[in-house]
């Protein structure tokens, strides 16, 4: 027999660049299924991202950061963020309360303006924050627009975030569980191990590498007994320039790359990762769409 008092939803994780929403949906899941840089885009595809709590279940959609876009990649990451308002129970709209963003916050702000669904403001990052510049940011945002609630919190340090959970419960209408009590995303494995290596990418390479990074897995397989897994991957770049950085001097940096990124994939799989990694030019793939399709966005 269901239980009437469980409820369940789809909440979308919406923002700014560099705001904290991947963080934060770590935070929330206790896993990581997200990847995180303090460079702005490093969230290119809508990451789904499941809670499970005695009482409701939450699906996450952890969106790319939304701004201003002119290059046919950046359009197309805004317009993956925007696409989910339409189709999700709650909107977690997350702001930097550090670092105002008008430009991006005047974007936001008008397409939750054209959705009915119920929005909660999620203030991050208040461990850097006094107590009185706090106070003027929660009266900036509560006049911009009529959220169901605003509370003030740090994914990074997990203040305040089972008081947003509880929140956004609330702002769950009743229904049974829409995913197994196991599953934690819907995203495949191979697609993780592909962010997880963007991301060690970007972390590694400091400002040096653009956001023309892509990454694909051309190999996943498991060894037969289960206890190694082997992957093959190439990292894309756009001109030779960016390769000779990411392989770095005498390999070294492919190699910190490839080491760093196989203890975390191992750590999603539970088992040994064999990981080799390539690296091959095409030039301006971000401004191609043929390419942009190939590599997923």
């Amino acid at each position: 027999m269901a239980d009437e008092d469980f409820k369940s939803g789809f909440v979308a994780i919406l923002g700014a660049p560099n705001v904290g929403k991947s963080t934060l949906l770590n935070r929330l899941l206790g896993r990581k299924i997200s990847i995180t840089s303090k460079k702005p885009q490093t969230t290119r595809n809508r990451i789904l991202g499941i809670l499970h709590r005695e009482k409701s279940q939450l699906v996450f959609l952890d969106t790319p950061g939304v701004h201003r876009a002119k290059q046919p990649l950046n359009v197309r990451i805004v317009d993956v963020a925007l696409s989910v308002l339409e189709d999700v129970d709650l909107i977690l709209l997350v702001a930097d309360a550090t670092a105002p963003n008008p430009e991006s916050e005047g974007i936001l702000i008008k397409a939750v303006k054209n959705t009915r669904t119920t929005v909660i403001l999620a203030l991050n990052k208040i461990d850097l924050l006094k107590k009185s510049a706090l106070l003027s940011q929660i009266d900036h945002w509560r006049k911009a627009y009529p959220f169901e609630a605003v509370i003030p919190i740090s994914a990074k340090q997990g203040t305040q975030v089972e008081a947003l959970t509880a929140a956004m419960e609330e702002g769950l209408p009743p229904g049974p569980p829409l995913f197994p009590e196991d599953a934690l995303t819907d995203m495949p494995e191979r697609f993780i191990a592909a962010e997880l290596i963007r991301e060690k990418a970007f972390r590694l390479t400091g400002q040096e590498i653009p956001y023309a990074v892509a990454v694909t897995v051309d190999r996943f397989i498991e060894k037969k007994g289960g206890g190694l897994i082997a992957i093959d991957a190439t990292i894309h770049v756009e001109r030779n320039s960016q390769k000779g950085i990411l392989i770095g001097k005498k390999g070294s940096k492919l190699k910190q790359i490839g080491e760093d990124a196989r203890k975390e994939i191992e750590r999603m799989v539970g088992t040994r990762v064999f990981l080799k990694l390539f690296v091959r030019v095409q030039k301006n793939w971000s401004r191609d769409t043929k390419a942009l399709r190939r590599f997923g966005y």
